[in-house]
């Protein structure tokens, strides 16, 4: 049974910066795209981000282009998502998701709060 389990989420400044990490188990982690959403409070789960399976193809919602920055590694199974330039709007619980044609995982989220 697979599993990915996010950290690095926590409580930081306007204009700060966070890295999350997205780390798997139990599946090839190497032929899953793995994406980022993101749920804030009162508002539906949107995705944030995007990567292909050997990081050839990335790609962004508008909201969060020239700030994020998502990227794995392979050989250590972690998905990562740098966050540049933080804003209040930016607060939700962010979920990892690894997507197979065979499976699909989610994690438990990790909290970002951006507030001064």
């Amino acid at each position: 049974q697979g599993h990915v389990v996010e950290s690095g989420g926590g409580l930081v400044e306007p204009g700060g910066s966070l890295t999350l990490s997205c780390t798997a188990s139990g599946f090839t982690f190497n032929t899953y795209l793995v994406r980022w959403y993101r749920q804030a409070p009162g508002k539906e789960r949107e995705m944030v981000a995007i990567i292909s399976t050997w990081s050839a193809v990335t790609n962004y919602t508008d909201s969060v282009k020239g700030r994020f920055t998502i990227s794995r590694d392979n050989a250590k199974n972690t998905a990562y998502l740098r966050m540049d330039s933080l804003k209040p709007e930016d607060t939700a619980v962010y979920y990892c998701n690894a997507w197979g044609l065979e499976a699909e995982y989610w994690g438990k989220g990790t909290l970002v709060t951006v507030q001064s």
